[in-house]
């Protein structure tokens, strides 16, 4: 996944987190954040310490940025995306990891996503 398509800083992670709109499944939870005019989307990625060392969790990111590479057409663009992985997704492999953010991502955007209208389609 290029540089341009991740949110770095933590300033950046901090406003996406504080929009509060998430959804969770037992491998993540993904906040979302709505950025018009962005070209594309970006991803911020967190895999905290309790999921293992530094090898087990850089193992995981890599998963996780390989994976919304693969799937990056079925993602809506003009949003950052915040991904905090959960302990089971130590256990997946990439597949199975690809399956999670599509459905997730499905039930990020079926959601009532227009109640506090902060996503930009109000």
């Amino acid at each position: 996944m290029r540089k341009n398509y991740r949110v770095k800083s933590e300033k950046e992670f901090q406003r996406v987190f504080d929009n509060k709109q998430s959804m969770a499944n037992r491998q993540m939870v993904v906040y979302k954040l709505f950025k018009p005019g962005q070209p594309h989307f970006r991803v911020g990625l967190s895999v905290s310490k309790k999921l293992g060392n530094a090898v087990t969790r850089n193992r995981i990111k890599r998963l996780m940025r390989h994976a919304i590479w693969q799937v990056r057409e079925d993602i809506p663009n003009e949003y950052d995306y915040l991904i905090i992985a959960r302990a089971d997704i130590k256990n997946k492999n990439l597949k199975q990891i690809e399956q999670s953010i599509l459905h997730i991502m499905n039930l990020l955007f079926k959601q009532k996503n227009n109640a506090g209208g902060k996503d930009g389609t109000n």
